[in-house]
């Protein structure tokens, strides 16, 4: 089986993880929901968002905590496996600390195991862009750094979908790619 790389973007409550889950449970290969969330035990809010997730998905899924090395986490995981991975943003927050040489390695890095791995892979990841240009330095790092990534990635899916007032639409049918206009 070739890989099959999805994207699922768009805002805050939208439906993206349903939207992405959804797609997940129709593929035929076993599915690892890969979260990437750190669980601070004092937040209680956080813990009961991460709660209603495991609630909706279906109980044979594995789940695997992958805070921080997501290129590792898709590059050795099983063959034949869908990978589900909540969410991109999330994930970035994690390595948000890293100088920007850094940040450029470990990004190049989660594009190459996504590139070259032969699981389908389902990345969720929100659009932070579409407001106000934060008014503080690392939250314009966030930003800018989602965005970025967000687009290479969408230049590599096999299919890009916006997710918001609880529909989804699929880009790479109705939209034209940047990277197909520049090359005209």
């Amino acid at each position: 089986m070739s890989r099959n790389l999805v994207l699922v973007t768009g805002p805050s409550r939208s439906g993206k993880s349903e939207w992405a889950e959804e797609l997940a449970a129709q593929v035929s290969d076993p599915v690892i929901y890969v979260a990437t969330s750190q669980l601070d035990p004092t937040d209680l809010e956080w813990q009961a968002r991460v709660q209603r997730h495991r609630d909706r998905r279906p109980k044979n899924w594995l789940t695997q905590p992958v805070p921080l090395d997501l290129a590792a986490a898709i590059h050795t995981a099983p063959a034949a496996h869908c990978l589900l991975v909540d969410s991109l943003g999330t994930w970035l927050t994690n390595c948000l600390d890293q100088p920007e040489d850094d940040w450029e390695k470990t990004a190049q890095t989660l594009l190459a195991s996504l590139q070259s791995t032969s699981n389908t892979v389902i990345l969720v990841v929100e659009e932070t862009g579409w407001g106000v240009v934060p008014a503080y330095p690392l939250g314009r790092i966030f930003r800018d750094r989602l965005g970025h990534l967000t687009r290479q990635i969408s230049a590599i899916a096999d299919t890009t979908y916006l997710v918001t007032a609880g529909y989804a639409l699929n880009l790479s049918q109705l939209g034209t790619s940047l990277k197909d206009t520049i090359q005209r």
